[in-house]
Formats: C-alpha cells, sequence, structure tokens
C-alpha cells in the first residue's frame, strides 16, 4: 500500500534489466519505496542491476522471467504477489529489430512481435487480475510513439507497439472503478544500449527523462504520459497525414 504521503511502496518491473525501468526504480526508492522485484532473465546484468537498487536502501529481489516463454507468466509472477501487494507494475520489457532481418526472416519479425505484444499481454493480464484481485495499484506500461505510426524503416517494431498501445488502453477501460491505475508510456527515441548505433531524431530523450515522466504520471494519475511532452502535437499531425505524402518522409 502507499504510504502516508502517497508514495508506492512496493514495485515490480517487468524487464529488470531495462535502463528506462531502473531509472524509474531509482526514483520511486528516492521517494520511500522500499520493495523492488525485478523479473527477468536469469543474468549477472539482472543481478547488478538489483545490487545496484540494494545500494540505495531498498529490499531488491529477482525473479525468473521470459516474456516469450508465456506459459511460465502465472506462475513467476504469481510468486511475487503471494508475497505481497505491489503498488506499481512497471512493463519495460521489449526488443526493436532490424527492419532488414524482419523483412527478410520472418522468423525475427515474429520475434518481435512476440516480445513486444504477445509476451506483454500475457504479462499485462496476468498483473492486471492480481491488482485488480487487491483492489488497487498501477500498472505503467512502455509503449512508444512508434506506434502511432507505422515507419516503413521499422515497421515490424512499429505494428508491435501499436498493438502494445490498443490493448493497454482497452485494459485500462476494462479496469475502470475497480481501483487499478493503468498508464501507457509513449517515449520517443530514447538514448539506450537498444538504440546505440542509431542516428539520433529531433526531441530524442533519456531513460532519466521518461523516469521522470513517469513518476508524474504516477501522482497525477495520468492514462496517457508523452516523453517528451512536444511530441503529442507533433505525432498527431503525422498520424493524420494523408498516407501519399507521409510515404515521401524520409521515416
Amino acid at each position: 500500500m502507499k504510504d502516508a504521503f502517497g508514495s508506492p511502496q512496493s514495485l515490480l518491473v517487468l524487464g529488470g534489466t531495462s535502463e528506462i525501468a531502473l531509472a524509474a526504480a531509482r526514483r520511486l526508492i528516492a521517494r520511500r519505496t522500499r520493495t523492488v522485484w525485478l523479473a527477468g532473465r536469469p543474468s549477472p546484468a539482472l543481478e547488478d542491476a538489483a545490487g545496484q537498487l540494494r545500494a540505495l536502501g531498498a529490499e531488491v529481489r529477482t525473479v525468473p522471467f521470459d516474456a516469450l516463454d508465456t506459459g511460465s507468466h502465472e506462475v513467476a509472477l504469481g510468486k511475487v504477489f503471494a508475497e505481497g501487494d505491489i503498488d506499481v507494475v512497471l512493463l519495460a520489457f521489449g526488443v526493436l529489430g532490424g527492419q532488414g532481418p524482419a523483412q527478410t526472416e520472418p522468423s525475427a519479425a515474429v520475434r518481435v512481435a512476440q516480445t513486444n505484444y504477445t509476451g506483454a499481454v500475457s504479462a499485462g493480464l496476468v498483473c492486471a487480475r492480481s491488482l485488480r484481485v487487491q483492489g488497487h495499484g498501477s500498472l505503467v506500461v512502455l509503449s512508444s510513439v512508434a506506434g502511432e505510426r507505422a515507419r516503413r524503416s521499422n515497421f515490424v517494431y512499429g505494428s508491435s507497439k501499436a498493438g502494445l498501445d490498443a490493448f493497454t488502453q482497452g485494459l485500462g477501460d476494462a479496469l475502470y472503478g475497480t481501483g487499478v491505475h493503468v498508464m501507457v508510456v509513449r517515449p520517443g527515441f530514447v538514448r539506450t544500449r537498444m538504440t546505440a548505433g542509431l542516428e539520433a531524431v529531433p526531441l530524442a530523450t533519456t531513460p532519466e527523462a521518461v523516469a521522470g515522466a513517469i513518476e508524474a504520471g504516477l501522482r497525477r494519475r495520468s492514462e496517457v504520459v508523452w516523453v517528451p511532452g512536444a511530441l503529442r502535437p507533433v505525432m498527431a499531425v503525422l498520424r493524420h497525414m494523408p498516407r501519399a505524402l507521409f510515404r515521401r518522409l524520409p521515416v
């Protein structure tokens, strides 16, 4: 449960090595979050992330979690909720993929879709059900502005995020009035390991900036958060741009 100041006491991160998620965890720990679960594939990186958060004073546990192994989600995540209520679930896993391989190797495209969409649907529903049972909590889902309109340079990734975004909004509507808050976060280009080597675009942002927006969105109980906020009108224009004109853009 949240403390007397409205700060979440517990956090579950799906995608425990995500730079954005870890930046958000650091901010929440600074606001008195005391218990953090990092769910991810067992690795030195996951243990290192847990150690960094423990050094900030939080009780941190790791739990084996594989987005692609949807059959294991109920058991793995059920064990977390069995230990006590979770105030915030941050769904932060995903893969970018490469448009070249995705266009020439269908298996590569399927992996992107299964990770970013199918895995997220499975894990999201498992967590949503537990949050509904406890009667409170927030489910925060990292989407992307790429889901607003798929670009030809990486339409497989964009389409997977479009599906995730629509799913999350629908889930939020389904949970309205239950005490569960669902928030979609739509960052633009974020400078992380996943985007290393890619040319940054205008309005590029950082994990720390996205984390700050997540924290603010949780305080306000926002339903949709854009990072940076200036992307909202930009994407509104692109979303409604005639297709013949959109094709001509260097995207």
